[in-house]
């Protein structure tokens, strides 16, 4: 199943300098394997050592955020649109 990934700025450098990518992935888990295999340093940017979300990380498929689904297994429909949001801290 093809998806659209919208690539943040900070990560586009590794994509070279698309913001937008088609991928394969039945879930959110293949979608980031397929990301790595296309554009080698974004699994390790999104993923931590033990293979999960990094904190600092917010995936969306369509307008859902996956920590709120079933995590890296959010099943994927065929062409829709995920999302990577780096989170934003201030003060």
């Amino acid at each position: 199943m093809s998806v659209s990934v919208r690539i943040p700025t900070t990560l586009r450098p590794l994509t070279g300098g698309r913001a937008e990518v088609e991928v394969e992935g039945a879930d959110v888990r293949d979608v980031i394997r397929n990301l790595e295999s296309a554009h080698p340093g974004l699994g390790a940017r999104l993923l931590d050592e033990d293979g999960n979300l990094r904190k600092f990380v917010n995936v969306f498929v369509a307008d859902d955020d996956i920590r709120f689904l079933d995590g890296l297994d959010t099943k994927v429909p065929d062409g829709a649109e995920v999302s990577i949001i780096p989170a934003v801290a201030g003060g």
